[in-house]
């Protein structure tokens, strides 16, 4: 087969899905650990006896590592290859597993947190360049949409088998599980990517390294301890947040000056990937923060279980499944600015009842309305990922996956931090109970005891209260999620303004000249 016929099929043929297996395993990896790893945050409680501030930062700590690595990997790519770098992001994720498994305190876990979080922040760039190179820029929507039906697995299945693992085994196996599925990613990594082409004369840009990691971290860790804070006022939460924001901004006024700078923001003269990244940024800040809060909705207000509030919340994965492969074949058909909009106003409808929950609305209607918002999941995410790539050339591509991963982290980051900032001054709101103290002194509201007793029933023969109290905590404990998810579905309709400059017309596939060939047909050959 010729490289040119390999270049324009329009069909995926066996090496390039060999290719995709390879991404599929590394993306489930990390995407799985951390939905398992967030179930399990009470148990890391009372095994480490610990605050939840404190177990929190085993998440935090997993953020900060990606926000130091992601900017790095673009360059790294190209400089070392991708083979060579994707295969060390994996044994770095899998030997981190295997050490969080090993932890004796808490602060042992945060510290392994952070090594699995250099291999884990390198796996989803890393994957999207080799994907992007092996398909072309052709066929990337229907790549990314055999690539995300199994991705979805890792939001659906990771609550199902991290409740499942601690109930029936011990919190040790969320982190054990990774070890086989890292081996066999590895040998598989071998077997089917190709040999690296790196260049070697691009220059490593360590000035513009030394302000765009640290002030990413030093960014995302002040947004981080806003929940803990509860204001911005706290130095914890503004002086990180503005050393960090100066830090970034230094580096996007510096990054124009030399040839090859760490992130190359001169990809924004591209109005397809400009676009594209603006409607995802902030329908991530939007659905991504009150994605968090549908499981402690179930947990917190109707008492379920970890394993119970895992498969409630399967529906939403199983909508996307459904949609994801329609869309990735509109999407190199159809001009996403056709399209997306209504797979957002899908979204829209599923995301209203959650505005009006109460302690007993119908899981049939909350199931309905989660797999309506799957529905529109499925038609969202991948083809905006797609047009942001598909319109550049084959050797930017490693950078602008680095670009768009940036921007995912940092509107995840700081969705969950305001989402979880509202959720928890809405609950303050609640009335006191006369009397009652926790062990710092502060006042215990009816709200706060209400969620307790759902989770641990033995409180309330601790501390016996009228029932009429706990049904008035439960009522405000919902209102306060319907009042954040306001918040959360009024963000969700402004992800409508920058999708309506989505392309309305067919983007023509960047051609392949010979250097772009080069780079790109290898991946497939092989």
């Amino acid at each position: 087969m010729t490289q040119q016929s390999v270049a324009t099929s329009d069909k995926l043929d066996a090496a390039v899905l060999k290719v995709a297996g390879v991404v599929v395993l590394g993306a489930i990896m990390s995407i799985l650990d951390v939905t398992v790893v967030s179930v399990a945050l009470p148990t890391f409680q009372n095994e480490f006896d610990a605050t939840y501030a404190r177990v929190a930062w085993t998440m935090t700590a997993y953020t900060l590592a990606l926000a130091t690595v992601i900017p790095i990997s673009g360059w790294a790519a190209d400089r070392f290859g991708t083979k060579r770098l994707y295969m060390v992001a994996l044994a770095l994720f899998t030997i981190g597993s295997g050490l969080c498994a090993t932890a004796d305190s808490i602060g042992e876990l945060i510290g392994y947190r952070v090594l699995q979080g250099l291999g884990g922040g390198m796996l989803m760039p890393l994957g999207m360049t080799i994907m992007t190179r092996a398909a072309g820029p052709h066929r990337i929507g229907r790549l990314m949409a055999v690539l995300g039906i199994p991705m979805l697995l890792g939001p659906i299945g990771g609550p199902i088998l991290g409740g499942w693992l601690i109930d029936t085994a011990s919190w040790h196996w969320i982190f054990l599980i990774n070890l086989p599925i890292g081996v066999v990613a590895l040998i598989y990594a071998q077997m089917a990517l190709p040999k690296d082409a790196p260049e070697p004369s691009e220059s490593f840009d360590f000035l513009g390294m030394l302000m765009l990691s640290p002030g990413l971290a030093l960014f995302l860790y002040g947004v981080s301890s806003l929940p803990e804070a509860g204001t911005f006022t706290e130095a914890k939460v503004w002086a990180p947040m503005l050393v960090g924001s100066v830090l970034v901004v230094s580096f996007v006024l510096y990054s124009f000056k030399p040839r090859h700078p760490l992130l190359d923001l001169r990809l924004f003269r591209n109005r397809g990937l400009t676009i594209a990244s603006m409607t995802l940024f902030v329908f991530i800040i939007a659905f991504m923060g009150a994605g968090l809060l549908f499981p402690s909705y179930f947990l917190q207000v109707r008492g379920e279980s970890t394993l119970a509030a895992g498969l409630l919340m399967a529906p939403q994965g199983i909508g996307a499944m459904i949609t994801m492969p329609i869309a990735g074949t509109l999407a190199d058909r159809v001009p996403i600015g056709r399209t997306v909009p209504f797979a957002l106003a899908l979204i829209v409808v599923g995301f209203f009842s959650f505005t009006q929950v109460d302690p007993s609305t119908s899981y049939w209607l909350l199931g309905g309305s989660l797999f309506v918002m799957g529905l529109g999941m499925g038609g969202t995410m991948m083809p905006i990922m797609t047009s942001a790539l598909r319109t550049l050339q084959a050797q930017e591509v490693a950078r602008g996956s680095t670009l768009v991963n940036i921007l995912q982290q940092i509107g995840g980051s700081v969705g969950a931090a305001v989402m979880s900032v509202i959720l928890t001054n809405e609950l303050n709101g609640s009335r006191p109970i006369p009397g009652a103290v926790d062990s710092s002194g502060k006042p215990i509201t009816e709200a706060g005891l209400a969620i307790a007793a759902q989770q641990k029933p033995e409180l309330l023969q601790q501390m016996p209260v009228d029932p009429s109290v706990i049904e008035r905590g439960l009522e405000f404990a919902a209102k306060s999620f319907g009042h954040t998810f306001w918040v959360a579905f009024a963000l969700v309709l402004l992800t409508f303004i920058p999708a309506a400059l989505l392309p309305r017309r067919r983007q023509p596939a960047q051609p392949l000249d010979d250097q772009q060939a080069e780079l790109a047909t290898p991946v497939v050959m092989h």
